[in-house]
């Protein structure tokens, strides 16, 4: 059932019923709109109330039907809407819990809204790349004015009911309703029910003092903050339409700007994102519902950056924690650093006093390790070291209780072989945070081949309490990440002895719109951290060849920011790149111990090397079932290595170019003599899938 009709005396009351946020798909749509000619056609109805079941109003659009015939079937959301303006009867829309996107606009067409405290109202189609497109530009403006309806658009953020109701002037809520919603709105809809003529928000005026000056300032604002996505300004001319132009006339200009943003690539990228995050939760062997294991205690090992980290996500979580250190100074430097960084928010007005007091309340710290023993979980973030690594794991063994689960915090290493230090596998589990570890969102969570399915199931739950976006990896060397990243790296390193320099090969890449180059980034990251696993990867794969001024440049003892020098020079206090003279000179004279005369490198050579060597890399991680699906790579990207949102990831970037297309640059870069021509042998998934017209999604 899509929604439920029952007559109350004589108010009839629609209620949409379609889980989790009742989305408005065609059988929503279609018994909503049956429900409104039953009370239309009942006499005894003299009003009618509609709302929603469960914890929404409604969320918006259906996202099963997003792209399919159904989500344009009729009735669609316009013409759902003239029949609510055309109703006879007044309708009080009862808005609760979540009022979003086609929701809110179906709410605006009703004649009167009455809302409950805490309900969150957003228009955010903004950030699927899309102008609302079912008269919310037009009509919010109308209810809320110009700058306040301008702000919620161009934001997408919900805003709670409350705060909206003490805008001056607002007429987007008729009445706040305290207490039971429905009872009220019947209440309110016997109130207006012989009110006539029915007021229609459609015919509300939208004024501001200084309308033209506060739109060019918008446009100047929006164009600055959204250079790489076309939505946001898109927003503010449909909003701007609102404004001196009859209803239909601005309904024509969102129309239109609707239909043109949706075959944007943006609007493509940003839309693949948003179902590749929650695609990425599911698990094909692990159905919803797996019962998971209770994590009421966490502990960590290491209170390091990463250590410090990786504790504040729980400590932000409500759960307690409990650091190990084996130094009483490297515990409480770390728990030193992470009052700095809560301070900061403190400081920011991010984060209240008492917020911050709370947290730290539930962090207690320790050197041994039969003080963990009670714990739920624990996390090690140690040394990058197998052998390291062996002796952790023995001693958790020793000391956790029976089904506490023991994660590794391993960027690169084999997740089988660390849960064979143990006797319990089946309760080994990899968690790659990534750093800053309180910061950033990815999760990439490492299956072993005897991890327990309720154990993958309690840490992807856990994952999403703490707010991170959860990626399920197999195990191989550098899970799906770090290993595309090495072909990635090999590429940048090839350029330099081709003949580009590291700011080229930066500029390009960030031109293209990752948020650093891959110079930049390993003076950030420390080159000694790629230096290391270098060491030990080649010396388990020495025909596998790459450049060596990496390791040149680590051997100068240049190993990033916190040298003071990489890739780069850098002044004391500050982070801006400055080329070295040094390090080019470096590469120069590489260059010629190699006898390569150096060659004028495109910026579109650059960055497609660069990106179609992840895209081929990650082909083979499909392939061998490391990754689950495409979709699961680019959250990886867009979530963990700063990959161009408005590009959609690596594999979504290479559908849009076409895999024909890609495959036949590749075989162009084969050929490049002081390239790698093995890897540019294209994955056979991804031969296949260009041979057969197709694409990755």
């Amino acid at each position: 059932m899509s929604a439920s009709y029952e007559v109350r005396g004589n108010v009839a009351v629609i209620t949409l019923n379609n889980p989790p946020v009742n989305g408005l798909g065609a059988a929503t749509r279609l018994a909503i709109a049956d429900g409104l000619e039953k009370a239309q056609a009942d006499a005894a109805v003299s009003a009618i109330v509609v709302t929603g079941a469960g914890k929404a109003f409604s969320g918006g659009a259906d996202i099963k039907e997003f792209g399919t015939p159904r989500a344009l079937a009729e009735p669609n959301l316009l013409s759902l809407i003239k029949l609510e303006e055309a109703c006879s009867k007044p309708i009080v829309a009862a808005i609760h819990s979540v009022c979003m996107g086609g929701g809110l606009e179906l709410a605006l067409g009703a004649h009167y809204r009455v809302a409950a405290p805490g309900t969150n109202v957003a228009l955010p189609e903004v950030k699927l790349g899309l102008v609302p497109g079912a008269g919310g530009t037009q009509r919010l403006p109308r209810v809320l004015g110009l700058e306040t309806a301008l702000n919620i658009i161009v934001s997408g953020e919900p805003v709670k009911s409350e705060l909206l109701a003490m805008q001056p002037g607002q007429k987007l809520f008729d009445r706040m309703i305290d207490g039971d919603l429905l009872e009220g709105a019947i209440a309110f809809a016997k109130e207006v029910a012989e009110v006539r003529p029915l007021p229609l928000v459609r015919d509300l005026k939208v004024k501001h003092p200084e309308a033209q000056a506060f739109l060019q300032f918008s446009r100047n604002t929006v164009g600055a903050m959204s250079k790489n996505f076309p939505a946001p300004l898109q927003c503010v001319e449909a909003v701007a339409a609102s404004l001196g132009k009859d209803f239909e006339a601005g309904m024509k200009v969102e129309r239109e700007a609707f239909i043109a943003l949706m075959f944007t690539p943006e609007s493509k990228a940003l839309r693949h994102a948003f179902f590749a995050e929650r695609a990425a939760s599911k698990i094909s062997d692990v159905p919803d519902g797996t019962p998971v294991r209770p994590i009421n205690k966490l502990a960590v090992i290491g209170a390091g950056t990463m250590g410090g980290g990786i504790a504040m996500n729980f400590l932000n979580a409500g759960i307690p924690v409990v650091m190990l250190e084996m130094k009483q100074d490297a515990l409480d430097r770390g728990v030193a650093t992470m009052r700095k960084n809560y301070e900061g928010q403190v400081k920011k007005g991010k984060l209240k006093q008492e917020k911050y007091d709370e947290r730290m309340a539930l962090l207690s710290t320790t050197l041994s390790y039969d003080a963990l023993g009670d714990a739920d979980m624990v996390i090690e973030a140690v040394f990058e070291d197998i052998d390291v690594k062996k002796a952790v794991f023995q001693e958790l063994d020793r000391v956790m209780k029976p089904g506490a689960i023991l994660a590794s915090n391993t960027s690169t290493l084999d997740v089988n072989k660390i849960a064979a230090f143990t006797k319990r596998p089946q309760d080994v589990i990899g968690t790659h945070f990534f750093s800053p570890a309180n910061v950033m969102k990815l999760l990439e969570v490492v299956r072993g081949a005897a991890t327990a399915k309720d154990v993958l199931a309690t840490v992807m739950q856990l994952g999403k309490k703490i707010k991170k976006t959860c990626v399920v990896s197999g195990v191989c060397d550098g899970f799906i990440g770090n290993r595309m990243i090495e072909q990635y790296s090999r590429q940048a390193g090839f350029l330099l002895e081709e003949g580009a320099t590291p700011a080229q090969v930066d500029k390009a890449a960030e031109k293209f719109g990752f948020a650093m180059g891959p110079f930049r980034m390993g003076d950030l990251a420390g080159n000694d951290v790629g230096w290391y696993i270098r060491k030990r990867r080649y010396l388990e794969k020495p025909d596998l060849r790459y450049s060596k001024t990496a390791d040149l440049l680590c051997e100068m003892g240049r190993f990033g920011q916190k040298t003071g020098a990489g890739w780069y020079d850098y002044v004391p206090g500050k982070r801006d790149a400055i080329p070295s003279p040094l390090v080019e000179q470096m590469i120069a004279d590489y260059r010629k111990d190699l006898g390569i005369t150096p060659r004028k490198i495109s910026d579109d050579e650059i960055v497609h090397r660069l990106v179609f060597a992840l895209v081929n890399e990650a082909a083979r991680l499909l392939e061998e079932g490391i990754a689950q699906r495409a979709s699961d790579v680019d959250m990886v990207y867009l979530t963990g290595y700063g990959f161009p949102l408005h590009r959609g990831g690596p594999m979504c970037y290479a559908d849009t170019v076409g895999l024909y297309n890609v495959v036949q640059m590749m075989k162009r870069f084969a050929q490049n003599p002081h390239d790698d021509a093995t890897f540019w042998q294209p994955a056979p998934l991804l031969a296949k899938l260009a041979a057969e017209g197709k694409s990755f999604s």
